[in-house]
């Protein structure tokens, strides 16, 4: 078929590429046991981690959402991109040529949507910075210079000038190959009675940049007095630009933040410059929106809810900072990290700030940031007349609307006393208003910023099961209690009662043949019968490694075993088995892997034993008493049996 591109093409691209780095472009991964790391799932909301990635098998898996796959599915799930798509970007990035079936790759006429926007953008963005250098961008490199941006500064950014024309952009587009749809899906074109037209003319050009530097949306400032438009304008919301999902800066800063686990949330793409150029680099903007929910899951994903993490919000010191800061303030209790704020006491922002006193400057207002409840208690209890006793008393009351919200326990006598000096009352006046508060209900509480609610519970994708004989239920014995999916009944629902040790033991024995079948005697494994699993869901899963070749065909790459089991198994069973494909052994660092994997085989093989063994007791002991040559032959086959298991005990 024409386009596809040759599967020998697609394996040697995946044994190239490794998984934790593409991910880790997206997600925080920390170490999370021998050859497994964890952080938080980019596709569902979780202050626990439980998205795990195994570079060695190339695959991830989330055990809050059950999504799960190789490199390319991420990609595909992360960005909105087909197969070929993800196949494409990644080739790209590998420097590597693909292959097509037909012989070339397919006509750029025929390419994606997203792919043409992404390189229309690139284009645009030369377009713009080869216009800063221009004699016309003389008045935007003015400006930029009286910001305290050298050209050299410009050019870091990728800052860019739009020449005062209604066309030079969409004239240029157009001799490039774009047409006007496309350029009006860009968001770089408005449409009036006589065509297309330039959105941004006479500005100064930031280039939005998604998380990997992929420019996908532009920032501009007004540079001339008679333009009516706005101060800044920005690209309009387009299939790769979503402003409430987007963050300035955050390509040149992810890694500090990664490093630092602090993230600068300032308001301009000006202020994101001045901060990283004085040594503020994990500074980020919003962009053309008010700091939302959505960015929250974006800062939460790159700290990876270390609670030690600290998330510093900068606002100018006015009152539409104040609204700012308070409006950040609503989204506080979906944070782990330690939320701030940092208010210079003039009003200046980062790039004023550097400008009149320099880096040091920059650098000590974000150090000498204080905590976001402070700022919001100061600035609920500042609307009160704190010499009467009335507007005391309504200090206090708005005061403890904003304690009521504090999750760390131990800081609230802290607080206590801060309200208290503040407002010039007791500290038990201060605790009982802040007992009342609590009882009242949440939305018939006065005084207090509106606040987000607490994160929702999350829908458990488990439930806990008493099983006969397992401990009772006041007992903390995790090995005594079975974790069944409720969604597919018919993939792990338990038959007949089954002892914690044998499912430890048959998910263990499973966990090492899909992931260290190396290791494994693959032609005893591969002779197991079909009872020697007594889970039917761990059933179905060695029939799928019995469908993929067994054992015997899993070759070297545990990657393309892995691949071919998935390929082998029903849809239904692919989550289950990408969470044995994923999930660390339980072997302690530094200890023997191998002795661990041929143990857990051992016993496993042992349960299959003693079943048959068990059989030919039965049979024993229905056998006719006179029947001397049959009693002899089961009791030499038991005699094998138990040789048999005698030899594998030495192995568990």
């Amino acid at each position: 078929m024409a386009g596809l591109i040759k599967r020998e093409d697609i394996d040697e691209l995946r044994s190239r590429t490794r998984i934790d780095e593409v991910i880790g472009e997206f997600v925080t991964l920390k170490t999370a046991g021998i050859g497994s790391l964890k952080g938080l799932c980019p596709f569902h909301d979780e202050k626990t981690p439980s998205f795990t990635v195994r570079p060695q098998v190339g695959m991830y898996h989330c055990f809050g959402c059950g999504e799960s796959g190789d490199v390319f599915t991420f990609l595909q799930k992360i960005e909105q991109l087909s197969f070929v798509e993800a196949v494409e970007t990644l080739a790209g990035k590998a420097g590597m040529h693909l292959r097509y079936e037909d012989g070339k790759g397919p006509d750029r006429e025929q390419a994606s949507r997203r792919q043409r926007l992404l390189e229309m953008h690139e284009v645009a963005q030369r377009f713009f910075t080869q216009a800063l250098e221009s004699p016309a961008g003389q008045i935007a490199r003015e400006f930029l210079i009286g910001r305290g941006f050298p050209a050299e500064s410009s050019r870091e950014f990728g800052i860019g000038f739009a020449p005062k024309s209604w066309d030079a952009l969409t004239s240029h587009l157009g001799r490039a190959g774009f047409t006007d749809e496309e350029i009006l899906a860009a968001g770089l074109a408005s449409e009036g009675g006589r065509g297309i037209y330039d959105r941004f003319r006479g500005r100064v050009i930031w280039p939005i940049k998604d998380m990997t530097a992929r420019t996908i949306g532009f920032g501009a400032r007004r540079l001339y007095d008679d333009d009516k438009g706005p101060k800044y304008l920005n690209t309009p919301e387009t299939a790769l630009y979503r402003k409430n999902q987007v963050l300035y800066g955050l390509d040149l800063a992810k890694r500090s933040i990664a490093k630092s686990k602090r993230v600068v949330v300032v308001e301009g793409y000006t202020d994101v410059m001045a901060a990283h150029l004085a040594g503020v680099d994990q500074a980020v903007a919003t962009c053309g929106t008010a700091f939302g929910a959505e960015h929250v899951k974006i800062i939460r994903r790159l700290l990876g809810d270390d609670p030690t993490g600290q998330v510093v919000f900068t606002f100018d010191g006015d009152a539409a900072g104040q609204k700012a800061a308070l409006k950040a303030f609503e989204f506080e209790s979906l944070f782990t990290a330690q939320t701030f704020v940092a208010v210079e006491p003039e009003g200046l922002d980062p790039c004023d700030l550097r400008m009149q006193k320099g880096d040091a400057a920059v650098r000590e207002l974000i150090d000498d940031c204080k905590p976001l409840f402070e700022f919001v208690i100061t600035t609920a209890i500042a609307r009160f007349d704190l010499d009467t006793v009335e507007g005391r008393i309504s200090a206090v009351r708005a005061a403890a609307e904003v304690l009521t919200d504090i999750r760390d326990q131990g800081s609230l006598s802290h607080y206590y006393r801060f309200v208290a000096g503040r407002i010039g009352v007791d500290i038990d006046e201060v605790e009982s208003a802040v007992r009342t508060a609590r009882r009242a209900p949440k939305q018939n509480r006065q005084g207090a910023p509106a606040r987000q609610g607490a994160e929702p519970a999350r829908a458990e994708s488990y439930r806990q099961e008493q099983r006969p004989g397992a401990a009772s239920a006041g007992e903390a014995d995790s090995d005594r209690i079975e974790y069944v999916y409720d969604e597919r009944p018919d993939v792990s629902n338990l038959s007949a009662p089954i002892s914690p040790a044998r499912l430890k033991t048959e998910k263990g024995a499973l966990m090492v043949a899909l992931q260290h079948p190396e290791m494994v005697n693959a032609k005893l494994f591969d002779s197991l019968s079909a009872k020697a699993f007594e889970h039917p869901g761990y059933r179905r899963i060695q029939e799928a490694i019995g469908q993929a070749g067994g054992l015997g065909a899993a070759g070297p790459e545990q990657s393309k075993w892995a691949e071919r089991v998935l390929a082998a198994s029903d849809e239904d069973l692919k989550p289950y088995i990408a969470q044995l494909l994923v999930t660390p052994l339980p072997v302690i660092e530094g200890t023997d892997i191998d002795r661990f994997a041929r143990g857990i085989v051992a016993r496993l093989f042992d349960y299959d034993l003693e079943r048959i063994a068990k059989e030919l007791h039965s049979r024993l002991q229905r056998q006719d008493t006179s029947d001397g040559d049959g009693q002899a032959a089961l009791l030499g086959q038991l005699q094998t049996l138990e040789q048999h298991r005698a030899r594998l005990k030495m192995l568990m």
